[in-house]
């Protein structure tokens, strides 16, 4: 369950959004939840405000990666069915559009998705493709789909994942990613497949410098054709790589409250999102899980203004950047861009 849009977030509700870096697995309701685990026998706590302890980040939890990572432990016993992956599919996209977000990349695991049921990747992925885009038309929203893979994951498997989400390039597919464990797994095993995945007309996004070191935004760059950095924002620990990001032109899709509940920066307030704009970086604003940080992305964009201080036209301009930087056709873009400019007034 998300927090209520009170009075102070108001404002910042009214604000369309462009919504980057989502992750479905994140993305679950307690309400579904709840009715998952009734239909389908899985054992747990039976009132909400228990299983939001399992689930979400409380204020009370320590504010570290294996308490972030330990919800989706249990997040995972919730894929049992083609109906569930449905119905949390589209729930995911009508909460984005509630949230007056108008374009959203929605990524997801295919593996992650299949492996409760033992479902074949090719099914889960058409599955994801189909309710997503259904939920965008009948939501008015635009949804573009990312496939995910992770580092400690056999390269075998991202392989499969790759060549799928190319397969499904007519079908809203738009990009690849690795994510997973980057303090201690390398890229170098999957530098051919996201080469490949470009060629075959994919774009890539790849989660480094969050909890490994600002080196892993160099290599991100340099050896998987990174047109986006999922977090990024250790990057400022280095000042060559800071110079290699500006020169290239690399967007951040950082995610404020994330990188503190994971225990990636000591406290919100202290959360380099402003060094990085003041450093000539590219920043989009976005919420990662936004089920499991209990957020929406008008919470988040309140962060970054009354709490980190960056200024309302700031904020309008990352939104308008995430536009320009989002993995659509140009023709779609531009569509987009125009629409956001002239409601933003910028």
């Amino acid at each position: 369950m998300l927090p209520d849009e009170t009075v102070p977030v108001n404002q910042y509700f009214s604000i369309p959004k462009v919504e980057l870096h989502r992750h479905l697995e994140g993305s679950l309701r307690l309400t579904t939840m709840l009715d998952i685990a009734r239909l389908h026998g899985v054992t747990v706590p039976a009132s909400m405000f228990n299983l939001s302890g399992l689930v979400q980040v409380q204020d009370q939890d320590p504010m570290t990666f294996t308490n972030f990572l330990d919800k989706f432990k249990t997040l995972r016993l919730f894929y049992k069915s083609p109906d569930v992956i449905h119905r949390v599919t589209r729930e995911a996209v009508e909460d984005a559009a509630k949230d007056n977000v108008r374009y959203l990349e929605l990524r997801f695991t295919p593996v992650a998705l299949s492996r409760a049921e033992g479902f074949p990747l090719h099914d889960v992925m058409d599955w994801v493709t189909t309710s997503a885009m259904e939920a965008g038309k009948k939501h008015k929203i635009k949804v573009g789909l990312i496939a995910s893979v992770n580092r400690h994951e056999s390269p075998e498997l991202a392989e499969q994942v790759a060549w799928l989400a190319a397969d499904h390039i007519n079908d809203g597919m738009l990009g690849l990613d690795l994510a997973g464990n980057e303090a201690e797994f390398k890229s170098d095993p999957f530098r051919d497949i996201f080469k490949e995945a470009k060629q075959a007309g994919l774009h890539i996004t790849i989660h480094a410098g969050e909890w490994g070191p600002a080196e892993n935004v160099r290599d991100a760059i340099e050896n998987l054709g990174a047109e986006r950095i999922g977090h990024g924002v250790r990057v400022l620990e280095d000042e060559n790589v800071t110079a290699l990001a500006r020169e290239r032109a690399a967007i951040f899709e950082v995610c404020v409250t994330s990188n503190f509940q994971s225990g990636v920066v000591k406290s919100l307030l202290d959360h380099p999102l402003p060094r990085m704009l003041a450093a000539g970086l590219k920043v989009t604003v976005n919420t990662d899980d936004p089920s499991v940080s209990r957020i929406t992305l008008a919470h988040e964009y309140q962060h970054v203004c009354d709490d980190l201080k960056v200024s309302l036209d700031d904020l309008k301009k990352s939104v308008l950047l995430a536009a320009e930087s989002s993995f659509l056709k140009d023709a779609e873009k531009k569509k987009l861009v125009d629409l956001l400019r002239k409601e933003l007034k910028l």
